[in-house]
């Protein structure tokens, strides 16, 4: 039998969930810059609107501990249901386990806080007991200390996690820069939330290919610019 985990992720094999992209949750995450965190969370769900990939967004104890999910990330899924939940571990709430059965994909990208027991925790019960396999996004989640995520991430792999980041996921998803409908957006991901990939495309389009300057919020439509 061919090995599941050596299909590279598509728009059509999989979905994601968000879990507790929540401000109070954030303040406690020591493992990497938090600005960056959300920088990569954002530009992950961005990602997976442009590919339509079944989204899930879950919170824990919003009104008395954690704080409302990222306005960022909102923006991105207006109007789109949030599953509000007690427990840390989703996979124990009901209506959590029901969503990523009625999105019908077994592979299920993974971005959390914290890493070492929000996303631990949901990552193993969903293996054991839903039979999917996890695609943890390790720079779109975070723990308590980098310790503290580090082992996380390590436990999960030894279990059989797939490791991967958030723009590893947009680029597998994107997979050959012929695909002309999801090219333009995709691009502009880049430009706004890949740093020094980003800068290289901006640089790219005006310098070697001789687009006009852009201003911010602008998208230049050209053909495509070389990944790497």
């Amino acid at each position: 039998m061919t090995n599941p985990k050596l299909e590279v992720l598509t728009p059509d094999n999989c979905q994601i969930i968000f879990i507790d992209q929540q401000p109070q949750m954030a303040f406690g995450v020591q493992s990497m810059d938090r600005q960056a965190l959300k920088n990569n969370t954002v530009g992950l769900a961005k990602a997976a609107k442009v590919f339509n990939i079944p989204t899930i967004i879950t919170t824990v104890e919003t009104e008395s501990f954690s704080g409302h999910t990222y306005p960022e990330l909102l923006d991105v899924f207006p109007g789109k249901d949030i599953l509000e939940r007690s427990s840390m571990n989703s996979w124990d709430d009901q209506k959590v386990r029901d969503a990523l059965a009625a999105n019908g994909k077994k592979k299920v990208v993974v971005s959390g806080l914290w890493t070492e027991v929000c996303n631990n925790s949901f990552a193993l019960c969903a293996m054991l007991e839903g039979d999917y396999e996890i695609y943890m996004v390790a720079d779109a989640s975070g723990g308590t200390s980098k310790e503290a995520h580090d082992y996380a991430m390590q436990r999960m792999i030894q279990a059989g996690v797939v490791p991967v980041t958030w723009q590893q996921v947009l680029l597998e998803w994107q997979r050959d820069w012929a695909h002309k409908a999801s090219y333009d957006a995709v691009m502009a991901i880049v430009r706004e939330h890949s740093g020094a990939y980003g800068m290289g495309v901006d640089y790219a389009y005006t310098m070697v290919h001789k687009a006009p300057q852009r201003t911010h919020g602008e998208h230049a439509t050209l053909a495509p610019v070389p990944a790497r």
